[in-house]
């Protein structure tokens, strides 16, 4: 169920498609029930629970989704939400929330404390800072969020203590954009956010953690994937010949240059490989081993090495080329602080989001890097890891 999205409902865009999916889980379950009990006879399911079982299964599960989505999306349900702080600022939150109906939050308006009016996606005004109370109690709010940029002598900090006292969720601004997107808000990032905020500053037992899993693993899985190693680059030798590997200089740790090694996927000629120019779908500079590598992801084996010098680790931000990072830096504020940590075989922004192609995609994957690297955890590269392993597995974003 987790390979198929069940956990994640913005990747799941309707009924149909929902009942599509419990029929293909329930499937899959019946198929490795068949194949246990061949491979272990004493673990024999009967007929009675194929018969049976599997069909309540299959309409508990199609019942249940039906029923939590029938509630997510009743206004009973749903979590009355208030803005407080400059209408434009508030408007930009609003576009991000308004696309996630399976957060349940309702978005009722927002306070000010000036008379401006509302944005242009309509978020409705409802008074004043004075009126913060009344409001709160006309319109049954259980969580306000804080988005005043300006706050210096007109944020109510006593009117806001007394409300959360009284249960309330009182929310800042940056951590509820972080909790409904998973990035950073880079519009209102600041150096004094970046220096007082929880995170970016990884213990030295996380680190460590890291480093040790990192290490261990691309050992074994080196050991465990060597006749596959071998087969690509036999493969790849006879298709077109040396190199086999791809060598290129990235960026890595503060800022620290080293060699990236990939199997080599596209054609010599004319320099191909050397062009600063991403791959794309049907790209004819791949050879024939190449495009099934680069769709499979298995050009990506030899960054184990990487791991195992300490280049890389499993999980962080990926290294894009010398040139593209040196340029991104001087283009987007704090992109440097991707260079805070180890580069990544994968990483967070690469399961949330496509290649990039425009400033405003590296300033997106930026934010997405920027939350990773301020909440990194054991727990998270795990995630991260289990989602890769679900794209790799399901072929998505391969290019």
């Amino acid at each position: 169920m987790y390979y198929l999205d069940f956990y994640d409902t913005q990747r799941i865009p309707g009924r149909g498609e929902l009942q599509f999916r419990v029929l293909l889980v329930v499937g899959t379950l019946s198929l490795l029930l068949g194949l246990l009990g061949a491979i272990f006879p004493r673990f024999m399911v009967g007929n009675y629970v194929f018969l049976t079982g599997l069909p309540i299964l299959t309409f508990l599960l199609i019942a249940w989704r039906n029923v939590f989505f029938a509630m997510n999306g009743s206004e009973r349900f749903m979590q009355r939400t208030l803005f407080l702080g400059d209408g434009d600022y508030s408007n930009s939150f609003w576009d991000e929330v308004k696309s996630r109906s399976a957060l349940g939050l309702k978005l009722i308006g927002y306070v000010s404390p000036d008379s401006d009016p509302a944005g242009n996606n309509g978020l409705s005004r409802l008074g004043s800072v004075e009126d913060l109370g009344r409001i709160i109690e006309e319109h049954g709010i259980r969580r306000v969020v804080v988005t005043m940029q300006d706050r210096r002598g007109k944020l109510p900090v006593e009117s806001l203590l007394e409300l959360k006292k009284r249960g309330l969720i009182i929310e800042d601004a940056s951590d509820f954009y972080e909790s409904v997107t998973g990035r950073v808000p880079l519009g209102s990032l600041r150096l004094s956010w970046l220096l007082f905020s929880r995170g970016f500053c990884p213990s030295r037992v996380l680190l460590i953690s890291k480093r040790v899993i990192s290490t261990v693993g691309a050992f074994v899985l080196l050991i465990l994937t060597l006749p596959l190693l071998l087969v690509i680059a036999l493969a790849i030798l006879l298709d077109t010949g040396r190199p086999i590997l791809f060598r290129q200089k990235r960026v890595g740790k503060n800022g620290k240059l080293f060699t990236l090694y990939k199997f080599r996927s596209m054609r010599l000629e004319e320099g191909a490989i050397k062009r600063a120019r991403p791959a794309e779908e049907g790209d004819e500079r791949f050879t024939r081993t190449g495009g099934w590598l680069r769709k499979s992801r298995m050009d990506e084996l030899p960054q184990l090495c990487n791991v195992l010098r300490g280049d890389m680790s499993f999980v962080g931000p990926r290294p894009f080329m010398v040139e593209e990072e040196f340029e991104l830096a001087k283009q987007i504020p704090f992109y440097e602080q991707r260079w805070s940590v180890s580069p990544g075989v994968t990483g967070w922004a690469q399961i949330r989001r496509a290649y990039c192609a425009t400033l405003a995609d590296n300033e997106e994957k930026l934010s997405y890097d920027l939350y990773y690297i301020k909440n990194m955890s054991v727990s998270l590269d795990l995630l991260i890891l289990f989602e890769t392993l679900k794209i790799l597995l399901l072929t998505r974003g391969s290019r």
